[in-house]
C-alpha cells in the first residue's frame, strides 16, 4: 500500500514517526505552516520556519524514504497579530520556491476581518504563482465558516478545482464538494474525523476530490491515521484499487497542479548532512 498524506505537521513529529510511517506505507507528505502554539512575535521567526520547511524537513524526511513538500503562508490565526501581518509582503519570494506545492494554511479561525484581508490576499498570491490553495475551516461553527470561506474562494477567481477545504465534517462535506473544490478530512484520535466517520463520508459521497490526512501535530494526533483509514476502508468493503485514488492518486492530482511534485522515492545516504548536521546520534 502506497499512502501520500496531504497533511501533516511533521516539525512536530519524532524520527521515530517518520520511520513508523515508512513501514506503514507513506511515501510522501506536505507540511502546511501552521501556528505552533507559541506565539510569534515577529515576522522573522516566520522566515526561519519557513527556512526549516524547505531544508531541513526535507532532509529529515528523505533519510526514512519519504518525499516531504510543504505549503506556505500566514495562518489565520496569526493573521489576527499585527506584529506577524508583515509576512504578507514576504511571502512572493518562498511561494517561488521548488518545494512549495501550494499557499497554505489559509482561511479562518475566528472569522474576523484581519481574517477575511489575510485570506482574500492570499487567494490572490496563489493566483498570480499559479498554485493550488489550502483552505483550514473553522474549528467552531464550522458550517457557516465553511459558507463564509466559499463566498470568498468565489470572489477571488481562483478556479475551485485548485481550492481544497480542509479540516471538514459531515456538516461540510456537501457544500465543499457542491462548489467544485477539493474535500480534505482530518483524522485523530479524539476530536475531528474518526476512521469510521471518514468511512461513511466516503461511502455516501464518493472518493472524487476526497483527501484524508494526519495532519499530526503537537496535540494528541497520529502520524499513522492515513494508514489506519485505508484499512477501515478495506475492512468496509472498499477494493484497494479504490483505497490507493483516496490514499495516492487523489493528493497527486490535487498538488500535482503546482507542477512540483518529484516523487522519486529518495536515497537516503548515512553520510549525507544538511548544512552540517544531521540526525545520527553517537556511533550509529
Amino acid at each position: 500500500m502506497r499512502i501520500f498524506d496531504p497533511h501533516i505537521h511533521m516539525t512536530s513529529r519524532t524520527t521515530d514517526d517518520y520511520q513508523a510511517m515508512h513501514a506503514a506505507g507513506v511515501r510522501a507528505v506536505v507540511e502546511p505552516a501552521f501556528w505552533l502554539g507559541q506565539p510569534r512575535t515577529s515576522p522573522e521567526s516566520f522566515y526561519d520556519y519557513f527556512d526549516a520547511l524547505l531544508g531541513w524537513e526535507p532532509y529529515r524526511a528523505a533519510q526514512f524514504g519519504i518525499q516531504h513538500f510543504c505549503t506556505i503562508a500566514l495562518n489565520p490565526k496569526e493573521a489576527n497579530d499585527p506584529r506577524c501581518t508583515p509576512v504578507l509582503d514576504q511571502l512572493d519570494r518562498y511561494l517561488a520556491k521548488d518545494r512549495v506545492v501550494a499557499v497554505g494554511e489559509i482561511g479562518y479561525d475566528s472569522m474576523t476581518p484581519e481574517e477575511d484581508e489575510a485570506l482574500a490576499r492570499q487567494l490572490q498570491l496563489a493566483v498570480e504563482h499559479g498554485l493550488p490553495a489550502l483552505v483550514h475551516t473553522p474549528h467552531r461553527d464550522k458550517a457557516a465558516g465553511t459558507r463564509r470561506t466559499l463566498d470568498v474562494v468565489r470572489e477571488s477567481g481562483i478556479a475551485p478545482e485548485l481550492v481544497l477545504l480542509d479540516h471538514l465534517n459531515e456538516l461540510t462535506v456537501g457544500m465543499a464538494l457542491d462548489s467544485g473544490c477539493w474535500a480534505g478530512f482530518s483524522i485523530y484520535p479524539k476530536t475531528k474525523m474518526s476512521e469510521d466517520r471518514m468511512v461513511e463520508i466516503l461511502q455516501a459521497h464518493g472518493t472524487e476530490r476526497v483527501l484524508v490526512n494526519s495532519a499530526a501535530d503537537w496535540g494528541s494526533s497520529d502520524p499513522l491515521k492515513t494508514r489506519k483509514t485505508a484499512d477501515a476502508m478495506l475492512a468496509a468493503g472498499f477494493d484497494e484499487d479504490t483505497v490507493d485514488r483516496v490514499m495516492w492518486r487523489n493528493p497527486v492530482a490535487f498538488y500535482g497542479q503546482s507542477g512540483r511534485l518529484d516523487l522519486d522515492e529518495p536515497k537516503p545516504d548515512d553520510a549525507s548532512s544538511f548544512q552540517g548536521n544531521s540526525i545520527r546520534r553517537g556511533g550509529e
